[in-house]
């Protein structure tokens, strides 16, 4: 879409006497008197460490350096403990034979329409990751421009990103391998699928403005290990200019913002229709600010000037015929919409065109002629059109509750294209004609499921505090609430994130095999708008805890499931999730699975990528905010002797965003401090040669999946 770019984000054991002290004891027995089980033995190598006047001792600080080869031994024998327990297990043939079934369904993601040429994303049947493709016309026939599958044997080489030139000449894209997400940028011309010389590294998650003429673009990228301080040279995101043809490296291109910066800020551009203005984002990380600056390319004085910034609040903007339209929560925690002249940009001449709604803006952009906005209410996508003032003149109907994502289409466009998909409905594109208003399918992923044999309802549960907490319940239809149902409640709740209906193909075993789903759209998202974000960082980020603790207490109340047949699933910051909510309350759940997960919350912020989230978290390095760190953080809330569910980790080595030294270190306690006995197992899944989960081999989601459902249905006692 070429309007104003959503926020981009990239979606944690105190020791006592001799071996490993913990934060608390609990003296009461387990119930289980079975011995423990026989875990790979894990060295104890005590480091201490005080902070702000507490004394905290981590017995494994060596399982943090990747390249030991104790750690790498350490990797090998729980993964061989992991496989030695899941491969034996009956139910194994029959859930991979269905998840390859289920996860080759396919995929599709939104087109981009340049001229007559539409450019979309598709993966089909086996095919380890999506292709590019474009078409000629709107019902013309599809042509293969880039498949990345044929980049590597094993398919970890996947296509991050692209982005076609205004008329659709050429696409800057870009790869890279085993999930690293460290992109290579090159170009290739649409017609001819010719490659150009370019050939510029470090474009990792690269946000490109090309200029109307094709001559170049704008775009960011990271700096080179060297010429930056160590341990920055995943930061310091800053935007170049790139002629195209010339210094095909990018080693030279000029250099446009970010000196100066704190490199943490992370920056993205677009560009008017006419080329006359450069609109760049800078946000600090998840905090919830975003500034706002203005280029005139026009000018040689190069020096971008700030329009917004400087507060806790997020601006976006796009110029359209020289017209500025900003996107802002200052003053309208849902965001209202304003309109100024871009060459006087001052607040003072702001006109508010669109007010606040009781639903969330989400998106805007100028197509067609007009503003297409994609709004929010309750966790589930709307979408509304208006005239260039603000005057509302439709909504484009959907098909039912659940997700939008992406809208594409450019200032000249004819039409809008969306996709949309919810639980119980397979991915479909969507066309909604400008001038008819009238909306019609484009392109659908034929999935071999029955979505009309289940049932997604949304309900709303009261936190500790008693906030309403809305939740998606997914089950077969005529469900019994005997209170014996497995069920897997899973949620995210930060990073300013929403949890909208999405269809998932490895969801249909689950709900087949008699599994109830629920997903809760905990505080820290962006549900609600920037209040309901703040109620679930920093100082607040236990709200998020207790949201998710009494949506697994609602479920048994009532009468879902209990507290034997419930498990819960998290990853990244669901992760972090996962292992608080275990921590917290071990007697809620029976099973935990928790992926590519934080635990480790005093240093967390020392590894990858990590420091871009310390307005979400904060850092150990503030006394005040080690207080709270120090207080949930998973690592330092382990007690020995202590009945905890079973838990199924799983990381991969590869992994750019959060390390896996998490995981590792983990898996390491719990072994060595949980009373649980072998029908309870704490188990490490540790997958090489992929990332954080992007770009992930469909073959690759597969044997997850194996894994995970072999681990859950015995853990349940599912047949």
């Amino acid at each position: 879409m070429a309007g104003v770019p959503r926020l981009m984000l990239l979606s944690l054991a105190i020791l006592s006497c001799a071996a490993v002290v913990f934060a608390g004891t609990d003296d009461s027995k387990s119930k289980d008197d079975s011995p423990a089980p026989g875990y790979p033995k894990a060295k104890v190598a005590v480091v201490e460490d005080t902070l702000h006047g507490t004394k905290i001792a981590d017995p494994y600080r060596w399982l943090e350096d990747a390249n030991n080869p104790e750690t790498q031994q350490f990797t090998r024998d729980e993964l061989a403990y992991t496989r030695s327990l899941l491969d034996k297990q009956p139910q194994r043939e029959r859930i991979n034979a269905r998840l390859q079934q289920l996860l080759t369904i396919g995929s599709i993601g939104t087109p981009s329409n340049r001229g007559n040429l539409y450019f979309y994303s598709r993966r089909e049947g086996t095919q380890n990751q999506p292709i590019l493709y474009v078409r000629n016309g709107i019902s013309g026939s599809d042509r293969v421009l880039i498949d990345p599958n044929t980049l590597s044997a094993d398919g970890t080489v996947a296509l991050d990103w692209w982005h076609p030139s205004d008329d659709g000449k050429y696409v800057a894209y870009g790869t890279s391998p085993g999930g690293s997400e460290i992109s290579t940028l090159r170009i290739i011309e649409t017609d001819t699928g010719k490659l150009l010389g370019e050939n510029i590294d470090r474009t990792r998650a690269a946000s490109i403005a090309w200029l109307p003429d094709n001559s170049g673009f704008y775009y960011t990228k990271l700096p080179r290990p060297g010429d930056v301080a160590a341990g920055q040279e995943m930061y310091n995101r800053h935007i170049f200019f790139h002629k195209l043809g010339a210094n095909l490296d990018g080693l030279k291109d000029a250099h446009v913002f970010g000196e100066g910066h704190p490199p943490q800020e992370w920056p993205n551009v677009n560009i008017s229709e006419d080329g006359n203005w450069l609109v760049i984002h800078e946000t600090l990380g998840s905090s919830g600010r975003t500034d706002l600056y203005l280029l005139d390319l026009r000018k040689s004085d190069n020096t971008p000037q700030l329009v917004a910034g400087g507060k806790d609040f997020v601006y976006y903007g796009q110029v359209f015929k020289g017209d500025l339209y900003i996107q802002t929560n200052d003053g309208a925690t849902r965001f209202h919409i304003f309109k100024v002249a871009a060459s006087n940009p001052k607040r003072e001449n702001w006109k508010e065109i669109i007010p606040q709604a009781d639903s969330v803006v989400k998106n805007i952009g100028v197509i067609g002629g007009k503003l297409i906005a994609e709004y929010e209410k309750d966790a589930s996508s709307r979408l509304k059109v208006f005239s260039l003032d603000g005057k509302h003149l439709s909504d484009i109907p959907l098909p039912s509750l659940g997700s939008v994502s992406g809208i594409g289409g450019e200032w000249y466009s004819k039409e809008a294209l969306f996709r949309f998909d919810s639980f119980t409905v397979a991915p479909s594109i969507y066309r909604y004609d400008i001038a008819s208003g009238k909306t019609t399918e484009w392109a659908r992923i034929n999935a071999p499921v029955d979505g009309s044999a289940y049932e997604m309802k949304q309900v709303f549960y009261p936190s500790k505090d008693g906030t309403k907490i809305p939740m998606f319940i997914v089950s077969k239809k005529g469900t019994k609430l005997d209170g014996k149902n497995p069920t897997m409640l899973t949620g995210y709740g930060g990073f300013n994130i929403s949890r909208t209906p999405a269809f998932s193909g490895w969801l249909y075993l689950w709900l087949e095999n008699g599994g109830v789903y629920a997903d809760a759209n905990l505080r820290g998202g962006s549900e609600y708008g920037e209040e309901w974000h703040r109620a679930g960082m920093l100082s607040k980020k236990q709200n998020v805890f207790d949201d998710f603790i009494a949506a697994a207490e609602y479920l048994i109340a009532q009468k879902y499931t209990d507290k034997d047949q419930l498990a819960v699933y998290g990853r990244s910051n669901g992760g972090l999730l996962t292992g608080a909510v275990l921590t917290q309350r071990p007697d809620l759940y029976r099973a935990v699975v928790c992926g590519v997960p934080l635990l480790d919350m005093i240093r967390y912020h020392q590894f990858q990528i990590a420091r871009l989230w310390i307005p979400e978290y904060g850092s150990s390095e503030d006394p005040e905010q080690f207080k709270w760190l120090y207080a949930y953080s998973p690592y330092h809330n382990v007690k020995e002797k202590t009945l905890y569910p079973s838990i199924l980790f799983f990381t991969s080595e590869g992994d750019t965003r959060v390390d896996p030294l998490h995981a590792k270190k983990m898996t390491a306690l719990m072994q060595a401090a949980a009373a649980n006995g072998p029908d309870r197992p704490i188990l490490m899944r540790i997958e090489p040669k992929a990332g954080h989960g992007v770009g992930k081999p469909v073959s690759k989601q597969i044997q997850e999946w194996t894994d995970i459902y072999t681990y859950l249905f015995w853990q349940l006692g599912m047949k």
